[in-house]
C-alpha cells in the first residue's frame, strides 16, 4: 500500500472478496542533500494514509524498508545509465527488483500465498499451468509497460484487483467505500526525488559540461548542460542562442556523450541517418511465456510509456537481443523500454540498445 486511491481500492476489494489482507508499506531510498535543494519525498506522509486506510478497514498493517535494495538497483543503475548516456526506466527496475524481487520474496517467506498491487494490469490463466499479462482495461492509465520483466512466478502469484476498471470507476469506489484517499491526487514522478527536476538531482552525482547544440545541417545553435542529461524526443533544458532560428519548438534528436553534443531538430520523428528509427535493437529480452515469436507475427509496441501501440515484427531474435522492424518510424531513447504486445496480451521486452 503506497498510500495512494489505488493501491487502497486493491486492498479494499480483496477485504471485500474474503481474503486475508495485510497492507505493507514499501520505504524507499531518499537522497540527503542541503537544506536548499532537499527533495520532496512525501513517504512520511504516504505512509500515513496507508495506515489510516489499513484502520478504516481493519486490516494488519506493516511497513517493510528496502532502502539499501533500492539504491543498489534502482538508483545506482540509474545513475550509471545517465552517465553512459543512456536514458533509464527506474520504474521498470523499481518493479523487478523490489516489488517483484525483494519484496515479493519476503512475502512469500512470511507464508503470503499472494501480492497484490494497485497497477492498471490484468493477468489471465492460460492454458496449463500458464499465466498471461494482460494490458489494463483503462488504456490511458494501463501499467504493463513496466511489466514486462515479471515471469510466470510472479503472475502465478500475484493479483491486480483493480486492472479491470476504468481510473474514474477506481476513484468513485473509493468514495462510496469512504476511503481516506479518495480524492487524493495521482503521484507525479519518481517517489525518492519528488519535486525535484531529474538533471538537478543527477548534478549531485555526475558533474556538469556544458556543451554545443547543433542542428541538422551541424550548425552550432546553441548550449546545454552535459549530454548525458538529455533524453530523445526532450524539448526543453538547451539554449538555443542563433540568431534566426525559429520560435517552433525543438526537440533532441540525437545526442553524442563522447563529443558532448546533442542534435536538436523541429521534427520530432527526424532522426540523423534515414531509417534509423524503423529497426530498433533491444538487449536484457524477456519473453514472460519463455517463447519468441515468430518473424511472421504480426505484433505491436511501444517504445515509451503511453505511446499507442505501433506495428512491428521481429526481424532477428538471438540470445538476449531482438531487432524489431516497425511499420514507421520510431524516435527511441537508448535505455528506455520497449515492450512488445500481441492484441492486449503483453509478450515481454527489452532494454533500447
Amino acid at each position: 500500500m503506497s498510500g495512494g486511491v489505488d493501491s487502497s481500492v486493491s486492498a479494499a476489494l480483496l477485504e471485500k472478496q474474503g481474503y486475508d489482507v495485510t497492507g505493507v508499506f514499501i520505504k524507499v531510498w531518499q537522497p540527503e542533500l542541503e537544506p536548499s535543494r532537499r527533495t520532496v519525498c512525501t513517504w512520511r506522509d504516504d505512509r500515513r494514509d496507508a495506515m489510516r486506510v489499513a484502520a478504516h478497514l481493519g486490516i494488519k498493517f506493516l511497513t517493510v524498508d528496502f532502502e539499501a535494495e533500492y539504491k543498489r538497483d534502482v538508483v545506482d543503475y540509474m545513475i550509471a545509465e545517465y552517465r553512459n548516456g543512456r536514458t533509464p526506466n527506474p520504474d521498470v527496475m523499481c518493479n523487478r527488483s523490489i516489488k517483484f524481487g525483494a519484496f515479493f520474496d519476503w512475502a512469500v517467506a512470511r507464508g503470503a500465498d499472494y501480492i497484490a498491487t494497485g497497477h492498471y494490469a490484468r493477468i489471465k490463466h492460460g492454458e496449463g499451468d500458464m499465466f498471461n499479462l494482460l494490458a489494463g482495461v483503462d488504456t490511458n492509465k494501463d501499467q504493463s509497460y513496466f511489466l514486462w520483466m515479471l515471469g510466470h512466478k510472479h503472475l502465478s502469484r500475484t493479483l491486480f484487483p483493480i486492472g479491470k476498471f476504468e481510473k474514474s470507476a477506481v476513484r468513485e469506489m473509493a468514495r462510496k467505500m469512504q476511503l481516506p484517499t479518495a480524492d487524493k491526487k495521482d503521484s507525479q514522478g519518481l517517489c525518492f526525488i519528488g519535486k525535484l527536476d531529474m538533471r538537478e538531482f543527477l548534478r549531485e552525482f555526475i558533474s556538469e559540461n556544458e556543451g554545443e547544440v547543433i542542428d541538422e545541417n551541424g550548425a552550432v545553435v546553441g548550449t546545454h548542460h552535459g549530454a548525458h542529461l538529455y533524453t530523445i524526443g526532450q524539448r526543453h533544458g538547451f539554449v538555443v542562442i542563433k540568431s534566426g532560428t525559429s520560435e517552433r519548438p525543438y526537440y533532441v534528436v540525437d545526442k553524442d556523450t563522447t563529443r558532448n553534443r546533442i542534435v536538436i531538430s523541429h521534427d520530432k520523428i527526424r532522426a540523423t541517418a534515414e531509417g534509423v528509427a524503423t529497426a530498433i535493437v533491444l538487449r536484457d529480452v524477456h519473453w514472460i511465456a519463455n517463447v519468441v515469436p515468430e518473424a511472421r507475427d504480426k505484433l505491436s509496441a511501444r517504445v515509451r510509456y503511453r505511446q499507442p501501440l505501433q506495428t512491428c515484427h521481429i526481424l532477428r531474435a538471438n540470445d538476449g537481443g531482438v531487432e524489431l522492424l516497425f511499420d514507421e518510424p520510431q524516435l527511441a531513447a537508448s535505455g528506455q523500454s520497449a515492450v512488445i504486445y500481441r492484441n492486449d496480451e503483453c509478450l515481454g521486452g527489452g532494454v533500447i540498445a
